[in-house]
């Protein structure tokens, strides 16, 4: 984000939570109200909810002029964190160049915290860099753990009513559907009366969800109440299901028969999009011959519209000129209001202006429904913000769409006042819709839900630095409680990435280590010692395969990644050939020290980032990660020694000593927040739609 130093200046003052809601692209944001006064500002809040809002608020400089008043090209990204809360908690900082003011900004964002309780950024400090107007809130949590609550935004444009949408990690909402067969037969007289009932396990604890209906005299219901959950890709969501037969109108549950139940993670559902497994009883026995069938949908509208838009023989509006025309777009609320939407930029200086382009949500546009009236309203921009009105007309999502290959679709632009004064009024003008396109925006859960295999390699470090794993104080030790750094790291991936693989088989890669039995070193052996299958059932079977392999090898060195980089990208490769979303590699590289062929890590690097693959390092014991820091591409573009480019950032790095005493599903967290976006970045890249993609 950058801005002038001219337009820096600290300001503190309170906004409502929800004139922070952006429509991304379109720099729209809350009331205009509320825009008159922000200005071209970048800045960070705090909201004293739940949690804590990190909101970056920037205006590009470099569209000043393309964009009117009062709103400009204002953006504001907003990250919900718990609920919202008050306007009066809800505190924003701007900018100043002289930074007379940042300690006072400060204060306001500790008190802000403050109010919290123990809040993740309670020591909250404001860096600002006045060249470039850069701010960073840093604390005591990692630059990984800060940067995971950053990323999964929450982008939408709302009424003043609404709440965030979803919570921090959340990457959509699915509706689960459940039937059952062959259900067991509690009642004597006649058939059982099932229901279903979902828990989702929290802090080790069955938690009730949802209930469908009860479904009468029927052992193989088809329930219509659907269970609707968030989706956490970076978590371990288990779920149960368990059937009951109701026997009485309480709604305790010790008060009716049980049937049978099902346990999974809602990972492996969706992996599957539909599931029939046998039902079991608490004793662990089959439920007779009771299966359940569950299967898994999206429930977000990602459909995008995109327009390519004219106008012809507008009216001028310019005493000594002609009109500098641009285009709003409104959508009609539930109380019949108006709502901004989405503006075009301005073209200068002409009466038959062709504007760029644009994308923009369905659902932002006209709530999803194609029919809903849309007003477009044409203007003359104006400096001083007081734009004059040429004309308007309404229109719908489908009539847009009438406008295909060589057929455009015409509308008079209509000026109420001048229609009413003349009689001889035809127009001001006529905007042309050249062409109109609904596509769906693919999201990470259509990819996986339309078959994407996401494909699991674990790389690990058995140089010397590591010390003897004989050692307690070597960081392959394995502790009395059977685990050490390794294995934290291998199971708080894996255990999430398993579910997105259909045949659980990994391959578990090592480096650094002299082989038997010749004790030469390698940087590219599998742990269970079989080069021609170098495959483990599942993370436990990487486990008793890494357990197996420590007292069989000789720690040594040095700690070079780019041979087990360019290992899985060979793979990765092949899956190129197949011109499909069908296979996305995730390879996990966990080292403790500095990387001996940084070039060649590098050159590995920036030809995967071509292919479809991600990779992961996680950075046990307290060495230096500053070179890890660097292959990280958040704050730079990652280059070869050549100085080729990396086409996309697809390394995540994160020290595991921050995660030390932090909840376990933290780390997954962090290290896994970045990957759903970049399995989308690279198909979008490349023109793949989801193997099974749902027609628009």
């Amino acid at each position: 984000m950058r801005s002038s130093r001219k337009q820096a200046k600290w300001v503190s003052r309170s906004l409502t939570p929800q004139s922070y809601w952006w429509e991304r692209d379109r720099g729209i944001t809350g009331s205009q109200e509320t825009l008159a006064k922000a200005g071209p500002t970048c800045g960070l809040a705090v909201d004293a909810g739940l949690g804590t809002r990190p909101v970056l608020q920037s205006r590009s400089p470099a569209d000043a002029e393309s964009l009117p008043p009062p709103l400009g090209p204002l953006g504001v990204i907003t990250v919900h964190h718990g609920t919202p809360t008050s306007p009066n908690t809800c505190k924003q900082a701007l900018p100043d160049g002289s930074g007379r003011e940042e300690a006072a900004a400060l204060r306001s964002l500790k008190m802000a915290a403050g109010r919290t309780g123990k809040s993740p950024i309670g020591n909250a400090a404001l860096n600002y860099t006045r060249s470039s107007c850069v701010r960073a809130w840093r604390s005591r949590v990692s630059r990984n753990y800060r940067r995971a609550l950053l990323r999964p935004m929450a982008y939408t444009y709302t009424s003043s009513s609404a709440g965030p949408v979803g919570s921090q990690y959340c990457v959509c909402r699915v509706e689960l559907s459940v039937s059952c067969q062959n259900l067991l037969d509690r009642d004597v007289a006649s058939k059982s009366d099932p229901f279903c009932v979902l828990f989702l396990e929290v802090n080790d604890k069955w938690t009730e969800i949802d209930r469908t209906e009860t479904t009468v005299n029927n052992l193989n219901p088809v329930f219509a109440k659907k269970f609707i959950i968030n989706y956490h890709f970076e978590e371990v969501q288990k779920l149960k299901f368990a059937l009951f037969d109701q026997d009485k109108s309480s709604t305790q549950l010790y008060e009716h028969d049980f049937l049978g139940e099902f346990s999974c993670t809602l990972g492996s559902i969706v992996s599957s999009k539909k599931i029939t497994r046998p039902l079991v009883l608490g004793n662990g026995k089959p439920a007779g011959k009771g299966v359940i069938t569950i299967i898994v949908q999206e429930l977000s509208d990602n459909r995008v519209i995109t327009l390519y838009m004219s106008g012809r023989k507008l009216d001028k509006k310019d005493l000594f000129g002609k009109s500098d025309p641009f285009l709003e777009f409104y959508k009609q609320g539930d109380d019949g209001k108006w709502m901004l939407v989405h503006r075009t930029e301005v073209i200068k200086y002409t009466l038959d202006p062709v504007w760029k382009p644009f994308t923009v949500p369905l659902q932002s546009l006209c709530n999803g429904d194609i029919e809903k009236p849309i007003k477009i309203v044409c203007f003359d921009y104006d400096n001083d913000g007081g734009h004059d009105f040429i004309g308007e007309f309404q229109t719908t999502a489908i009539k847009m769409c009438e406008a295909r290959d060589s057929t455009a679709v015409e509308f008079d632009c209509i000026n109420p006042k001048k229609q009413k004064k003349k009689r001889s009024y035809k127009n001001s003008g006529m905007i042309i819709i050249k062409s109109c396109k609904i596509t769906r925006d693919y999201s990470f859960l259509d990819y996986i839900l339309g078959g994407c295999q996401l494909m699991f390699t674990v790389g690990i470090d058995f140089t010397a630095s590591n010390g003897n794993p004989r050692d307690p104080s070597s960081l392959h030790y394995i502790n009395p409680m059977g685990t050490n750094e390794y294995l934290s790291a291998m199971w708080s991936v894996g255990q999430i990435i398993q579910d997105y693989d259909s045949d659980k088989l990994f391959p578990a890669l090592g480096f650094g280590a002299q082989l038997p039995p010749d004790w030469k070193v390698s940087h590219e052996f599998a742990i269970n010692f079989n080069p021609t299958s170098p495959f483990c059932s599942g993370v436990e079977g990487i486990i008793d395969a890494y357990s197996a392999c420590l007292p069989n090898i000789r720690f040594y060195g040095p700690t070079n990644f780019s041979p087990i980089i360019n290992h899985v990208a060979r793979f990765a490769a092949q899956a190129t050939q197949q011109d499909s979303a069908a296979q996305y590699f995730i390879l996990l590289i966990i080292t403790d020290g500095v990387i001996s062929d940084m070039d060649e890590t590098r050159n590995a690097i920036v030809q995967a980032s071509k292919l479809p693959m991600s990779i992961i390092i996680v950075g046990v014991g307290n060495a230096d990660f500053s070179a890890m820091e660097f292959l990280d591409g958040d704050n730079r573009v990652l280059r070869s020694n050549t100085g080729e480019e990396a086409s996309r950032d697809i390394v995540q790095f994160v020290p595991f000593r921050e995660f030390r005493t932090a909840p376990k599903e933290t780390l997954a967290k962090a290290v896994l927040a970045e990957l759903p976006q970049q399995v989308v970045d690279y198909f979008k890249s490349h023109n793949l739609p989801p193997i099974k993609a749902e027609g628009v």
